[in-house]
């Protein structure tokens, strides 16, 4: 079983912020978790780099108006509180 989910340490792994956790769920699990779908349809959110509302469907997703990347962790994933942004400089490949 993985552990990366196993600390609930502040700023670490799933409970990291803003470019931290999106790079870590982008590598979690080889790249699988980013591309999975969100329990319950996804969370809406508002795009913190352009302020677009937009549904997160997977746990690593760029924002439709402004290709913004944002993240959640599975263990947060019902929470939009939880979303973090990577910041206006980050580009998905």
């Amino acid at each position: 079983m993985c552990d990366c989910g196993s600390t609930r340490t502040p700023g670490v792994g799933p409970y990291a912020t803003g470019r931290s956790l999106v790079e870590f769920v982008l590598r979690a699990h080889g790249g699988s978790v980013a591309v999975s779908l969100i329990p319950d349809g996804g969370l809406e959110h508002d795009c913190q780099g352009c302020g677009e509302r937009f549904v997160m469907r997977t746990f690593v997703q760029k924002c439709p108006a402004c290709c913004g990347v944002h993240a959640v962790s599975p263990p947060r994933a019902a929470d939009p509180a939880a979303i973090q942004f990577a910041g206006k400089d980050f580009v998905l490949c």
